[in-house]
């Protein structure tokens, strides 16, 4: 049952990660896209703006890909998190912790699951290899 349950979360996760990348890279799923991407990264003081964009929508896609197929989890874990921190010190860091308050609460919960199942392992239901 560990497998499975570790299964879930990976997808889950993986997969939400891999759709904020195709909203920031392709403006799938009603994102902006790099251009729309590119301007909200330069006003909060991310430049150049096209390539923070291109590196946060890579990250999240190609982090969240790896994460849900089990495949370098450890990798994959560690682009989610530094997705999450730029997020914290760029965004949410300021509004305290609840989410309600636009806070840091789900940026924490997402990269405690990242570490979580990198240091646990993927487990045996990998989706490539």
């Amino acid at each position: 049952m560990m497998n499975l349950g570790l299964l879930i979360i990976r997808l889950v996760v993986g997969l939400t990660f891999m759709g904020h990348g195709a909203q920031k890279l392709f403006g799938w799923f009603g994102g902006h896209g790099l251009k729309g991407t590119a301007g909200w990264m330069e006003s909060i003081g991310l430049r150049p703006g096209w390539w923070m964009a291109l590196l946060a929508g890579l990250s999240e896609l190609i982090g969240g890909a790896l994460f849900a197929a089990g495949v370098g989890t450890s990798l994959g874990a560690a682009l989610i998190v530094l997705t999450m921190l730029v997020a914290i010190f760029k965004v949410h860091g300021k509004n305290g912790y609840w989410i309600t308050a636009g806070g840091i609460e789900y940026n924490v919960v997402l990269i405690a699951v990242a570490i979580g199942v990198a240091l646990i392992g993927p487990g045996s239901h990998v989706l490539i290899g």
